[in-house]
């Protein structure tokens, strides 16, 4: 029996293991993270692609989520501005979690692992954990995120770019919002279109996956343009203590989050602000692009978000972690045996698709990136941006190839 061990329990990473548990692989996936992980990604927008990677993973659900039947556009002072039918299911990304590991065999789960350091023999990989446990297998799948340590060991010379604005994400309890804010922005996909701005707002599942109307979830993201230098500021917390791989939300300051809710109030459409200043978990991402020259090295295969980092804009960050380990596994049953083919195979599929949402990602995040530029280069992008144009094709079903 072929072994497998999976850097990384989160979305991804349970694809992988579920996956290659149903095709008779002996599976061990290792989470860093010790705790609960629910801080991840908030909302999801489900797109094609992503469902066909929780079936093939031993996902049989028939409701993923919350569907909205249309999409509206809304300027900075809250007055609908677009609108068109878009029918399109919106749900938690704890939701995608939980369903994955209420498949996954528990005891071959284990949290808390830090990964030092990945070596590679002929016919083995091996990881080293900080606790001193060391684990042989014939292929080593890296799922471990932005944050990677074995791309970072692998590929130190590559980093991520920083096009100057961050994604603020908050989650309100269906109950904390006004009747006029419930009533305009529940029960449809919207975007914000303020000056200099941009948000997204949907309807999500509640913290027990509840869709029953009253205990759901209000989720928005919101593009807000913040120097680089400002970024340690935003990852400190009230002890002074600085998060350099991210700040919990949990130890987000008072002070910061205090500013952001004035920020949203005097930049952001009023709905959006409340829906910010009453939100029940709130966190921020910094927007960062990321490709790599290669995926495959040895018997090490990266995937998902530890390959390739598309802006949100896309809404591809699930579906296309999704979509690597499929194509890797597929592969790896065509190539009969022969790892380092398969290997092969996966990397060159799956190199030009990465590429292809990355780039997908830049275009859609042009008018944000503009914001930290020239005053002229702003007025221009202001002057190109239509708003039905980007309530359209923000997190769009779109074919990669």
């Amino acid at each position: 029996m072929p072994r497998v061990v999976i850097i990384g329990g989160s979305i991804a990473g349970l694809i992988a293991g579920n996956l290659f548990h149903r095709m008779g692989w002996e599976v061990q996936v290792y989470e860093r993270t010790p705790g609960v992980m629910e801080g991840r990604g908030a909302g999801i927008t489900i797109l094609p692609g992503l469902e066909e990677a929780f079936t093939a993973a031993g996902v049989h659900e028939k409701v993923y989520g919350i569907e909205l039947p249309e999409r509206i556009a809304i300027d900075g002072s809250g007055q609908i501005v677009a609108q068109r039918a878009f029918a399109q299911v919106m749900t938690s990304w704890l939701r995608l979690y939980d369903f994955l590991r209420a498949v996954f065999p528990q005891e071959r789960y284990r949290a808390g692992m830090t990964l030092e350091r990945v070596e590679q023999s002929a016919s083995r990989a091996i990881a080293h954990f900080a606790d001193g446990t060391h684990i042989e297998a014939d292929l080593l799948i890296a799922a471990d995120g932005l944050r990677s340590t074995v791309r970072t060991q692998l590929l130190p010379d590559v980093k991520p770019f920083y096009p100057g604005y961050v994604a603020w994400r908050c989650l309100v309890d269906e109950t904390a919002l006004s009747a006029s804010t419930h009533e305009l922005l529940f029960g449809r996909y919207t975007v914000c279109v303020a000056p200099g701005q941009q948000g997204i707002g949907y309807p999500v599942p509640g913290p027990d996956h509840s869709m029953v109307p009253g205990k759901r979830q209000y989720n928005v993201v919101w593009y807000q343009p913040i120097a680089e230098s400002q970024l340690p500021h935003l990852m400190t917390d009230d002890s002074g203590r600085h998060h350099a791989n991210g700040i919990p939300p949990s130890l987000l300051s008072s002070q910061v989050r205090k500013q952001m809710i004035a920020d949203a109030h005097s930049t952001l459409a009023p709905q959006f602000a409340e829906a910010i200043e009453h939100a029940r978990l709130t966190f921020f991402q910094p927007i960062l692009d990321l490709e790599l020259p290669q995926l495959v090295f040895g018997r090490v295969a990266i995937v998902g978000d530890a390959a390739f980092v598309a802006r949100p804009h896309v809404a591809m960050g699930i579906p296309k972690g999704g979509g690597d380990v499929l194509e890797l596994a597929a592969c790896l049953q065509r190539s009969k045996g022969n790892i380092h083919s398969g290997l092969a195979a996966f990397e060159a599929n799956r190199l030009r698709i990465g590429r292809a949402i990355v780039a997908r990602g830049r275009y859609l995040g042009t008018y944000m990136e503009a914001q930290s530029k020239s005053e002229a280069e702003r007025r221009a992008a202001e002057q190109r941006r239509v708003p039905e144009q980007v309530m359209m094709e923000t997190a769009a079903p779109t074919r990669y190839e």
